[in-house]
């Protein structure tokens, strides 16, 4: 165990990529300790990783978030926005949590998000006198609302890995990213008023129903995935599918501004990045089957819950793993390896599988922004082009924020719990 652990933390000082660190570490540990073992097993549990029919959405999604990333949606959804909210105090800040909010409901991809709406609003934050690090923090927290707003990856991931269904975890995460959006905008605004930040000009009517005119169909994503799993008529697979569909008429036929040589790159890039979370998938797949393969649950976990651990303190230990696990290792590996680990527990005190996977799911959130290795951070790096140190320096309040969201959810259930409840699947 301390060789593959050893082994981790070494790839990951030098920069390798995570399926490097996942898979030659799990290979180097069988080499040494395990000599003459088919390593054809690990190729099986790869492939095993990958094969869960509801993993078809995610390359959908994923081509989704890419064709409207690259056309007029975020702008125009932006526009929108700042017409009614952009001249409060503040409104600039709510202004980009808004827009990331709504355009994870349109992309499901914190990256895209980033690139898309911080790539717009970060010059006017600064121009209006926001300080460099509270908006990259700003833009990277908000962005990470659209792992809780379906679609989301992450809720996919772990309905794959638990056997949890997909479509109430998509609507689960609805409330809780709502609560987020909410508790961000009052910190901006406090943040503002407390620096003499003013809003922008008021928009005028006219200028309202314009900007609504421009972006209103944007707003077809979340009626279609939603909307559509909420009333029954989609599942999640066919939601991607709708959604794909909805982006190709939107960009490539409506607002007319992705050629159909552009659409065929977008599917290229869809290939590829599929390709790097697929061999994620797997990586984490045989990984988490090593490590019950040695039977490491079962010789550590008994000591940290003991005989008969309560829900509370189940909670307690799962959040507080995976909150530790996704400030260093990928949201989707994370997932796949702990939970199966945690799986006898969580069945074994009766945990709701949904709100669960909700928390889970904000930790990974959580983690895609926090310091040291958090996906986010490293998009913004390179997208603006700022230090390590900058970007990071304002993150704890809104880590702070996104922490407290997770206690009212241990507390008080049904802000995830409302929607799927209710829904027809």
């Amino acid at each position: 165990m301390p060789l593959l652990v050893a082994s981790m933390i070494f790839k990951l000082l030098f920069g390798f990529p995570f399926m490097v660190v996942l898979l030659g570490s799990l290979i180097l540990y069988i080499l040494v300790y395990m000599p003459g073992f088919n390593m054809n097993v690990i190729v099986q549990q790869v492939v095993t990783g990958i094969i869960p029919p509801s993993l078809v959405a995610v390359p959908m999604f994923i081509l989704a978030a890419n064709i409207i990333t690259a056309g007029q949606a975020a702008r125009r959804l932006i526009r929108m926005v700042k017409a009614f909210l952009g001249h409060i105090p503040g409104g600039l800040a709510i202004t980009t949590n808004a827009a990331c909010t709504l355009f994870g409901a349109v992309s499901g991809s914190t990256q895209a998000t980033v690139a898309a709406i911080g790539g717009t609003m970060r010059p006017m934050l600064l121009e209006a006198g926001y300080s460099s690090p509270f908006t990259l923090a700003l833009i990277i927290n908000s962005s990470d609302i659209a792992f809780l707003i379906p679609p989301s990856i992450g809720f996919i991931v772990y309905g794959v890995v638990t056997g949890t269904s997909v479509g109430k975890l998509f609507l689960a995460g609805v409330g809780p990213g709502l609560l987020i959006f909410v508790l961000f905008s009052i910190y901006a605004f406090i943040y503002s008023k407390k620096n003499g930040i003013a809003g922008a000009p008021k928009a005028d009517w006219k200028e309202r129903k314009d900007a609504v005119k421009s972006g209103i169909l944007v707003m077809g994503f979340p009626l279609i995935i939603i909307g559509g799993i909420y009333g029954g008529v989609f599942s999640p697979t066919e939601a991607a599918a709708a959604s794909v569909a909805y982006a190709i008429l939107l960009e490539g036929f409506i607002y007319k501004t992705v050629t159909f040589n552009a659409m065929i790159d977008h599917f290229l890039q869809t290939g590829v990045i599929t390709g790097v979370v697929f061999v994620l998938v797997g990586a984490g797949n045989a990984f988490s089957w090593l490590l019950s393969f040695l039977r490491i649950p079962q010789t550590y976990l008994p000591a940290v819950f003991g005989d008969d651990p309560s829900q509370l303190y189940v909670v307690f230990v799962v959040v507080a793993a995976y909150f530790i696990a996704c400030m260093f290792v990928d949201p989707i590996v994370a997932i796949y390896v702990l939970s199966p680990v945690f799986a006898p527990y969580v069945l074994q005190t009766g945990i709701d599988p949904v709100l669960l996977g909700v928390l889970v799911v904000l930790q990974a959130a959580i983690g895609s922004a926090t310091p040291p290795f958090g996906c986010d951070i490293f998009t913004a790096q390179l997208i603006f082009r700022r230090p390590y140190l900058e970007i990071i320096s304002h993150t704890p309040p809104f880590v702070f924020i996104l922490l407290l969201v997770t206690v009212l959810l241990v507390f008080f259930p049904q802000i995830a719990l409302f929607l799927p409840n209710a829904a027809l699947i």
